[in-house]
């Protein structure tokens, strides 16, 4: 069958790789939707930490269960999705309810190879009830649940100003489940198109250009001159994530869920009067992806609204660079198969 290889960073190849089989505890799965992501594009860059080449990218999947050893509940011919990291079950993350930064972890197109392949081997624990929602819906389910991970990490409570930093499509998500958290939310990017975006498609009523000159009295004149209580960082790079300590509020919570190389510098002073608290946020749990799709059927989010660009299969290799071009307007491309 058909895959698609990053050989090396800006590289990309067709390859032909195994079908894969039905062996003990594993389910096959035949791809439908592949969202193109962050990890992916940085991948291709050159730039994505925890990555070795070759690798098969790919693990914002939509599916139709093939075949499965012992998966009860699951019906052949049935549109899935898929926890994407694969844990090991036992580590100290692992033993305490916390599977999605298990010392051992392999995430799909970043450790092992992922899925822009026809058909895909998933551990049958892995796989996710469609509920009725569509290929395209399902494969978002999974970067939605990235934001929505970042939320819960960071305890939003009604009323608190929520600065995301990062309007791609991580930080759209981000915005979106602080908003059902109750979150008054910022939206802060470099990109006067993706911040529009943010205004007209998700209604945020707070958006700051973050090389505008007066960010600081922005987030004052919104706040009330409290400054956001929370911050949560989606642009994956190192400048932004130096620069938006300087934003947070006394006793504020400040969440990475975006993902650089270097190290993070931080005035220990200024960290330290405010009483801060600094934390990250790695993948999902499968209680993240059970809120993501119960808030898509409530209709509390249109994750279909991201989908900007689409092809076929056949178009990736040719089509990818043209994704990381700013000029192009990608929130998110989606590839279909059959």
């Amino acid at each position: 069958m058909d895959s698609v290889v990053c050989v090396t960073p800006r590289q990309l190849a067709y390859q032909q790789v195994q079908k894969p089989v039905v062996t003990p505890g594993h389910a096959i799965l035949k791809i439908r939707r592949i969202g193109i992501c962050g990890t992916d594009l940085h991948a291709f860059e050159g730039t994505q930490p925890y990555f070795t080449y070759p690798r098969i990218l790919g693990h914002e999947l939509a599916a139709d269960l093939v075949d499965a050893d012992d998966a009860p509940g699951f019906s052949v011919g049935e549109a899935v999705t898929f926890l994407p990291y694969f844990n090991c079950g036992y580590c100290i993350a692992c033993r305490t309810g916390k599977p999605n930064c298990c010392v051992r972890l392999q995430t799909v197109g970043v450790h092992i190879d992922g899925g822009m392949v026809e058909y895909y081997s998933v551990p049958v624990h892995t796989l996710v009830h469609g509920q009725g929602l569509s290929h395209d819906e399902l494969a978002l389910v999974e970067p939605l649940s990235i934001g929505a991970h970042g939320v819960r990490r960071a305890d939003i409570q009604p009323g608190e100003n929520v600065l995301v930093v990062g309007a791609g499509p991580i930080g759209l998500g981000t915005m979106e489940f602080a908003r059902i958290a109750g979150g008054t939310v910022i939206a802060m990017d470099i990109n006067a198109g993706r911040l529009d975006f943010c205004r007209t498609q998700l209604g945020v009523h707070h958006t700051i250009n973050a090389q505008s000159a007066d960010v600081m009295e922005q987030l004052a004149a919104i706040t009330n001159g409290d400054m956001p209580t929370v911050v949560i960082d989606a642009t994956g790079s190192l400048r932004a994530i130096n620069t938006a300590f300087s934003y947070l509020a006394h006793t504020g919570r400040y969440v990475l869920v975006g993902l650089q190389k270097g190290d993070i510098s931080v005035s220990h002073p200024e960290l330290h009067k405010r009483e801060a608290t600094l934390m990250s946020s790695r993948n999902a749990t499968r209680a993240d992806f059970d809120h993501v799709i119960a808030s898509m059927k409530a209709g509390l989010v249109k994750p279909t609204t991201y989908i900007t660009h689409r092809v076929g299969f056949d178009q990736i290799v040719r089509e990818f660079d043209s994704w990381l071009d700013p000029a192009n307007g990608v929130i998110k491309a989606m590839v279909s198969l059959g």
